[in-house]
């Protein structure tokens, strides 16, 4: 039971898992497209989804550790401070979910492990702050960017399930694809972090508090169309760029509007990866 709290409040596995469902195929997808090669076959749709959904508990277990102080001191109702789960128990999991990482990965092919080792590598340097904490927290935009390159690098890992089966290489043309992970990462991190002046709370840093919530609104637009351009440069490469203009163009501006960022921050990255993925199933 306690686990199942754990996870509504901390990881939704619903809602985790449809994102990263559409995340992983999305890439393997997109690189058999701009392979030209046969459809991604089920093992690579395994190995992806559940070595992408179990980076991302590890991410937030990370977190839990980094910021057990801080949780301790202003946020003492989340599952650790008051006692729910322990630091011990997560740190277990995160070893599970490791073994269970490599095995996949040496599994569908030996040499995903050194994509997964640099994965790995990156997680561990935002872990301890990149061995700069104090310096990094002093410089929110720098800690945004830095800490946002593991979106790229993820799904890297995630498009690599499918090249280095298949051909040993990666095809060209997937820095627009990766480009557009990034901006995305970005569009999530400061959607969830945008609050209205009562739901602020003292010692937790947001962007609205930090710039003031009509700026961060608009960085988070920018974020939006700057992700759709990427996004539109990825699908030329893959024949489909006026489809994805068309429905990203629009979605842009309808999730625009809303004051309920984080939502559809949500929403946002479910549709951008089902329009590079799934969509050119249909009209390519």
């Amino acid at each position: 039971m306690r686990w199942w709290i754990y996870q509504k409040e901390r990881f939704p596995l619903l809602a985790n898992g449809l994102l990263v469902a559409a995340f992983s195929s999305c890439a393997l997808l997109y690189s058999s497209y701009l392979s030209e090669g046969p459809l991604p076959r089920w093992p690579m749709f395994l190995v992806a989804f559940i070595t992408c959904l179990t980076f991302f508990l590890q991410l937030r277990i990370a977190d839990e550790f980094k910021d057990a102080h801080e949780d301790a001191q202003f946020r003492p109702y989340r599952p650790v401070p008051r006692g729910l789960v322990s630091l011990r128990e997560l740190g277990v999991i995160f070893l599970i979910g490791a073994s269970l990482q490599l095995i996949l990965s040496f599994t569908l092919a030996p040499a995903l492990v050194l994509i997964l080792l640099l994965a790995w590598t990156y997680l561990a340097l935002m872990s301890v702050e990149f061995f700069c904490r104090d310096w990094l927290k002093a410089r929110p935009i720098t800690y945004l960017w830095t800490h946002m390159l593991i979106m790229p690098i993820v799904d890297f890992f995630a498009t690599a399930a499918y090249w280095v089966p298949q051909s040993g290489h990666a095809p060209s043309g997937l820095l627009w694809f990766l480009t557009a992970s990034f901006t995305n990462g970005l569009v999530i991190e400061i959607g969830r972090k945008i609050r209205t002046p009562d739901a602020e709370e003292t010692g937790v840093p947001t962007y609205s508090k930090l710039w003031g919530r009509p700026r961060a609104i608009l960085v988070w637009r920018a974020c939006l169309i700057v992700t759709a351009v990427f996004a539109i440069l990825a699908a030329h490469a893959i024949g489909t760029a006026l489809a994805t203009a068309a429905l990203l163009g629009g979605f842009a501006i309808v999730l625009g509007q809303s004051s309920k960022h984080e939502t559809m921050s949500g929403i946002w990255t479910l549709t951008l990866y089902l329009t590079l993925g799934v969509l050119p199933l249909f009209i390519r």
